[in-house]
This record gives structure tokens, C-alpha cells and sequence, in this order.
């Protein structure tokens, strides 16, 4: 199986691809709702991901948290994507924004074991994946029974948005924030738009916290994160 999906809740799991670097390993995640499943982020796209993801059947609102390689591999095997419209040339495979698709396709030992006998990186192509809508801070999603607002998150990307259910205390924080390494030099990185991201989340009550790398974390964790970012950049937790 090429794909590892976790259980984090009644309805709520975590997909990776373990045998990526790390550098790309991103996570995804499904819940599923009343009434439709939400499918956040979509792996790097070196295989088939729609069938392997824990869907309930139900119609699907895919989100994507921003544009780069390792999140939207898989985007296009859904009907309805939603993401933010600052990366829109991203998602539909334009010129004028970095998704890192040539960096991803020249990265040392990409794989530790390809996912197919014969796959070659070469014959890999990031797949178009145009926005059928666009989000922008506060918008609603729901699910039945499960509503997420929209969070504008910008510093990794600068569309990068963030989903926050403020009943159950749950982020989907795509790379504004995880466990791990952050990274704020890439190409459309800005880190004073991070600086501001890390305020608010410094304050943001939450419970669990699924980002865009790394393990799932407690809101504690996030916001020692966040606080750790701040007194590296010579930042205030408030603004």
C-alpha cells in the first residue's frame, strides 16, 4: 500500500506516503460529515489517490490549503476544488506561480521505493487541477453536522488557508504551522505575513491540530510553536 491512513477520530483520519522524503510527505485528511466528506490536501500525485482514501461514499468538497507540489498531486481526481484564489495559476498549472514541481521531480531519492514496478519519476507530470471556487478568510464550509471556517494562514504560500471547526476545537492548518521544520525562504514566502500568521495562532483555542507535515499535535503544542517562531524572528505573540 502505498498510502497510510490513521484514524484520529470518530470520522476523521490522516493520510501520508511514507515512502516519500520527508521533505514532501505531506499530509491529508478526510472527515466525514452528515451529509458530505471533506478531503483537505492531496499528496504529491505519484499514484491513484481517491481510491485509497477512507471516503464515505457521500459527495466530496475538496480544499486545498495552497498550491505546492506535495499538497494538489492528487486535486484533480476531484469535481469541486476549492482553495485560495491568490494561487489559482498553481492549481491550474500556469505560469506565475512556484508549486516546487521541478524541484519535487530533481529531488535526491525521492522515493525509498517506487510505488509500482517500473515508475520512473520522469514519466511523472503535475496534473492541472483549476479551482471550481474560491475561499478567502471566514467563508463557511458545511458538512452537515461538521462547519469549518476558512482562516487566511499566509507566510509558507501566500493563499495559504487554514480550516477551523470551532465546535469540536479542530485545525487543518496545512504548512502555516506544523511539527516540524517551517520553512519561510521559499520563492512567495513572506515573513512578516508568517510573523502575523504566528500571532494569531499564537492565541487561536483549538484542541487538535493537523498540519501540513509532521504528526497531529495538541492546540498547547501549536501555540508553543508559534510562540518559538515569534522569539526567533524578535516578534511579539501580539500585535
Amino acid at each position: 500500500m502505498w498510502f497510510h491512513s490513521i484514524e484520529l477520530a470518530p470520522g476523521l483520519w490522516r493520510t501520508d506516503e511514507p515512502a516519500v522524503d520527508p521533505m514532501f510527505r505531506a499530509a491529508m485528511v478526510t472527515l466525514r460529515g452528515r451529509d458530505r466528506d471533506l478531503q483537505f490536501d492531496f499528496g504529491c500525485g505519484l499514484v491513484p489517490l481517491r481510491p485509497a482514501l477512507p471516503l464515505s461514499g457521500a459527495p466530496v468538497v475538496a480544499v486545498a490549503s495552497h498550491a505546492h507540489v506535495d499538497h494538489i498531486g492528487g486535486f484533480h481526481e476531484f469535481p469541486e476544488r476549492l482553495g485560495p484564489a491568490a494561487e489559482a495559476a498553481g492549481f491550474a498549472g500556469l505560469p506565475g506561480f512556484e508549486t516546487f514541481a521541478g524541484e519535487f521531480r530533481a529531488w535526491p531519492d525521492l522515493v525509498a521505493t517506487p510505488p509500482m514496478p517500473g515508475w520512473r519519476i520522469e514519466d511523472w507530470a503535475l496534473q492541472p487541477a483549476p479551482l471550481t471556487g474560491a475561499l478567502a478568510e471566514g467563508d463557511r464550509i458545511d458538512l452537515g453536522g461538521r462547519l469549518f471556517t476558512v482562516l487566511h494562514l499566509p507566510g509558507h504560500s501566500p493563499g495559504g488557508i487554514g480550516l477551523f471547526d470551532e465546535v469540536a476545537g479542530l485545525l487543518l492548518s496545512g504548512d502555516a504551522i506544523y511539527d516540524d521544520e517551517l520553512l519561510d525562504d521559499l520563492p512567495g514566502a513572506s515573513v512578516p505575513d508568517y510573523i502575523a500568521t504566528m500571532q494569531r495562532l499564537a492565541r487561536l483555542d483549538c484542541a487538535l491540530v493537523i498540519g501540513g507535515h509532521g504528526p497531529a499535535m495538541s492546540g498547547a503544542r501549536m501555540r508553543a510553536i508559534a510562540e518559538g517562531y515569534l522569539r526567533k524572528k524578535g516578534a511579539s505573540s501580539s500585535r
